[in-house]
């Protein structure tokens, strides 16, 4: 699929700047099986870069479309959200931005309320190379909920970037959860810039691919602002997966909210990087951070990393983070009551994540999440 959105020469650009810039997940430990740094992009593959989107449950007051035709038909509003919310450090969305094509344009007109979500779905034949890029543009006071789906073949990559911005008093839920085939890679940048007043909620999972690396942010420059992030991860067997969440308080009078839950067994291996930045004029936001993670086996590993830098002096803030095994009194006191041990380990496991589940729309997606996480704790 030719790449409408960007010239020969900006590509060239793009390429330079996806190779200068950090990946920001140097490897920690002995655990890890990728250098991040080095990680190779196989250019023929990308070259040849395709899939397809589709939509479902698409309203009649929005404009959905894919991208190359919101291009065509809807510059001036394509204009207002393609790249506003990228910031410099994104390294693997100037990689989206060289190949891509591919892509979903969402347009929510002022006031307008979306009640059911909006379904956007990308998939990929097997060994083939995706690039979506979806832009979210809802206007003042709107509502909207996007459910996004990814679909890659045996073999396949995917690198997507997802770039919301809203108006004032709007509110947008955008859940993504990832199910690629165990041989695939994933990655994942989505970003977000709200107006003043408004509330963005992201709801992420990734549970496939044998690499997955997500970056979810939230940009806060207008007060009154509600940004809640909730994400789940699950690498089992030699499965790895990378999150790295930022908030950055640019403005005060804001709440932000980060919720993680991560479980690792076999050889899996995960690591969370969490961000809160809350700059010297941010005074009276409100930020809270708080990752805890399970291990299910003994050659499982997870780094936790909850990061707070605070330059204001009246906020309220607070992270937390836990890594640790099965609880043994939990286990005992379930085993006393007739649970076998093994179903006692299956629903306390299962109950770790709901926090975060809660957070999905739609009680079919959070009952798919529960089903796949259910058969991730029985091959544990």
């Amino acid at each position: 699929m030719p790449n409408l959105l960007v010239s020969g020469d900006d590509r060239a650009a793009l390429l330079e700047r996806y190779r200068a810039t950090p990946s920001g997940r140097e490897k920690p430990s002995r655990y890890f099986k990728y250098d991040l740094e080095a990680l190779a992009i196989d250019a023929a593959a990308a070259e040849r870069a395709g899939g397809s989107v589709s939509f479902e449950q698409v309203p009649s007051r929005a404009i959905v479309c894919d991208l190359q035709t919101a291009r065509r038909d809807h510059g001036e509003l394509v204009a207002r959200v393609f790249r506003r919310a990228l910031e410099e450090q994104h390294k693997y969305a100037w990689l989206t931005l060289a190949y891509g094509g591919l892509g979903a344009f969402i347009y929510v007109p002022a006031d307008c309320a979306i009640d059911d979500p909006i379904v956007v779905r990308y998939a990929g034949d097997a060994g083939a190379s995706l690039f979506p890029h979806t832009l979210v543009l809802a206007e003042r006071g709107a509502r909207a909920t996007v459910i996004e789906r990814l679909e890659l073949g045996a073999g396949g990559f995917a690198c997507g970037v997802t770039e919301i911005v809203t108006g004032d008093g709007a509110a947008v839920t955008y859940a993504a959860a990832q199910f690629a085939p165990d041989d695939a890679r994933a990655f994942s940048t989505r970003v977000a810039r709200p107006g003043r007043n408004a509330r963005v909620t992201w709801a992420t999972a990734e549970l496939g691919a044998a690499l997955a690396l997500a970056d979810v942010a939230v940009t806060i420059e207008e007060p009154g602002i509600e940004a809640a992030i909730a994400s789940l991860f699950f690498p089992t067997g030699t499965q790895h997966a990378d999150v790295v969440s930022t908030v950055d308080h640019r403005t005060g009078d804001a709440v932000s909210e980060t919720i993680v839950k991560t479980a690792a067994s076999g050889a899996g291996q995960a690591r969370f990087l969490g961000n809160i930045r809350i700059a010297a004029h941010a005074q009276h936001s409100n930020a809270s951070l708080r990752d805890d993670s399970l291990l299910l086996s003994k050659r499982a590993h997870v780094d936790s990393v909850p990061a707070l830098e605070i330059a204001a002096n009246d906020v309220k803030a607070f992270h937390g983070a836990t890594v640790g095994a099965l609880d043994e009194d939990a286990l005992f006191y379930m085993t006393s009551r007739g649970i076998t041990r093994t179903e006692a380990e299956r629903m306390i496991a299962l109950g770790f994540f709901e926090p975060v589940i809660e957070h999905f729309p739609t009680e079919a997606l959070r009952d798919e999440l529960r089903a796949t996480l259910e058969r991730k704790v029985g091959d544990a």
